[in-house]
């Protein structure tokens, strides 16, 4: 059956009416956060509230790529990665508690910065800094245009290209004629639509089944009537509604999936551009601290809004969102190699009556564009603080701005070329393609900020090393599962014996493990930095400028301006 697309009046009129809403809040936000300097544009000039810190933090992380990702994940295996959402709640706090003071005392805009800061030299904040570039544009730009693109292709019956053009066009102008103060603002907003509509399709969808015990009971009786009942790979999991999973044969083993969701977490929480960022612009450490407990209440939200609305999809279109057969997926969502990915705006466009399907048209919108917004502003000063200034010596602020600008538009041609990949790749289920990306390449990333904080004995060596030799084993697994993809139901198992008997979050772990151990070894090697040089940098050198200061005009004199002391001040305090 073809999903239906938007085709009322009424539906498009409240779509229509929402990009004009968002596109008015993105303009008026130009009149806030001091936009015409580099602190205005890439940080609001430090002016924003607890409100907004924290729904930016949350909508940052919670786009389309969650309600397609998580939805999808649901339909097809259950529950189980729901702890990529609770556990970084704590996270979360972590970063406001522990790691945002020391990115403060440091005086910082980036994380590449930083590290260059408490190393010395400049090839760690480069390398870096490249880095988290090519990983904005393979694990969040691309997904989230293709989770767009997708929830707009079935909505309208569009070209998938050119509905991320769409896309592309409103979310980029907002993002870089405003800078952060637009984003976060539109994020608030955003924010409140996403939840206000998510709830309403999780209540009609639960009305719909009859209830959660209907759910435990229809999920597992969900099979497309399209497969060989001789095949299990089309059936639900018995172990559909288990968190804790086999530790060996599970698809979702619960000590690594315990160890990938907390430690494995700890960068894109707490060493992560687009989410420090946000952070970094509350007008207080009060303010940053209130924003942080908010995007951690919210983020125990996805069970419910998220991930039982794609196991309910499953059951009302079973044909549909559990196919099997390629030739049968291909026609009804484009993709051989699996459907799940539909599982939310199926159940969105076929269950909501006129008027309620734009409104949860306008949630996507809402997902997808905050997600676009929030990384293409922190993609663009990361390049515009840590490598164009290497590049220029001594930029002017207007050209820091406008190279910013312009760098956003070459991210979005980037990304877009990679989206053919994120379709087929891991059997066609968005969010393992998210969560294994992340975990090869990302994870050894919070370890490297972990050593530099709290270990003043870790150096610039084992820093740039510990993480080269932790990228080149996650580069090379992530090359094999490219060359050797998922076998489709049914095929025979070809794939190198390391990709199906080492799981990706058991290789995960075992990467952070290898990455410790090279910096601990290099570490003791080669010439730590003096306390003199770790000044602000680390844990327990945080408050050196105010210890070396006798007085406020003292600070001032050394370079540290009023507003930073009283952030000091607030955290000897707490």
């Amino acid at each position: 059956m073809e999903t239906k697309g938007l085709d009322h009046w009424v539906d498009i009129f409240i779509v229509a009416l929402y990009f004009i809403t968002v596109l008015c809040v993105g303009l008026l936000s130009l009149r806030c956060g001091n936009r015409g300097n580099v602190k205005g544009y890439f940080l609001a000039g430090r002016t924003m509230i607890w409100l907004p810190v924290g729904a930016s933090l949350f909508s940052s992380n919670i786009g389309s790529e969650h309600f397609i990702g998580h939805a999808g994940a649901g339909a097809a295996s259950g529950i189980a990665l729901i702890l990529f959402e609770w556990f970084p709640a704590f996270l979360i706090l972590l970063l406001g508690w522990v790691f945002l003071p020391v990115y403060i005392s440091a005086g910082v805009y980036t994380l590449p910065e930083y590290l260059g800061k408490r190393h010395g030299g400049g090839r760690i904040r480069i390398y870096l800094s490249c880095f988290a570039l090519v990983l904005y544009i393979i694990s969040k730009l691309a997904v989230s245009i293709f989770s767009g693109a997708l929830f707009i292709q079935l909505a309208f019956q569009w070209n998938m290209y050119l509905s991320i053009a769409l896309l592309l066009v409103v979310t980029a102008l907002y993002t870089i004629l405003g800078g952060l103060a637009a984003v976060m603002y539109t994020d608030t907003f955003q924010t409140s639509v996403m939840l206000i509509g998510a709830v309403v399709v999780s209540a009609l969808s639960f009305n719909k089944i009859g209830g959660y015990k209907a759910l435990e009971t229809k999920y597992q009786h969900s099979v497309t009537q399209f497969m060989d009942m001789n095949e299990t790979c089309g059936f639900p999991r018995e172990d559909s509604f288990h968190v804790f999973r086999d530790p060996v044969n599970g698809d979702y083993p619960w000590p690594g999936l315990m160890l990938q969701s907390s430690l494995g977490c700890l960068w894109y929480w707490c060493c992560d551009q687009v989410i420090v960022q946000r952070a970094l612009a509350a007008k207080s450490y009060i303010h940053a601290k209130g924003g942080a407990i908010l995007a951690g209440l919210l983020k125990m939200l996805p069970l419910f809004l998220m991930i039982f609305p794609g196991m309910i999809s499953r059951i009302l279109y079973t044909d549909e969102v559990a196919c099997v057969d390629p030739d049968l997926c291909q026609k009804y969502c484009d993709n051989p190699v699996g459907c799940s990915n539909i599982a939310y705006p199926k159940l969105v466009l076929e269950l909501l009556p006129v008027g309620a399907r734009g409104l949860l048209t306008a949630v996507m919108l809402s997902a997808i564009m905050s997600s676009l917004t929030s990384i293409f502003n922190s993609a663009s000063t990361v390049f515009t603080m840590d490598l164009w200034r290497k590049i220029r010596a001594s930029p002017s602020e207007r050209e820091l701005l406008i190279v910013g600008r312009i760098f956003v538009l070459i991210m979005c041609v980037l990304s877009v070329l990679w989206v053919p990949l994120v379709r087929s790749s891991q059997g066609g289920k968005l969010f393992i393609y998210m969560t294994s990306i992340e975990a090869y390449l990302g994870s050894p990333i919070g370890i490297l900020f972990l050593m530099s904080i709290f270990w003043k004995r870790t150096t610039e060596s084992a820093a740039f090393w510990g993480l080269i030799v932790a990228h080149v084993c996650g580069v090379t697994r992530l090359v094999l599962e490219f060359v050797y993809p998922t076998p489709l139901c049914g095929e025979e198992e070809t794939r190198p014996t390391i990709l199906y008997k080492l799981h990706y979050m058991y290789f995960s772990q075992l990467n952070l493990l290898l990455t410790a151990i090279v910096m601990v070894a290099i570490s003791l090697f080669t010439r730590a930095r003096s306390d003199e040089e770790l000044s602000g940098v680390t844990w327990w050198s945080r408050f050196d400028d105010l210890k070396k200061a006798d007085d406020i005009s003292d600070v001032a004199l050394k370079g540290i301006n009023m507003e930073k002391t009283r952030t000091f001040t607030t955290f000897k305090n707490m």
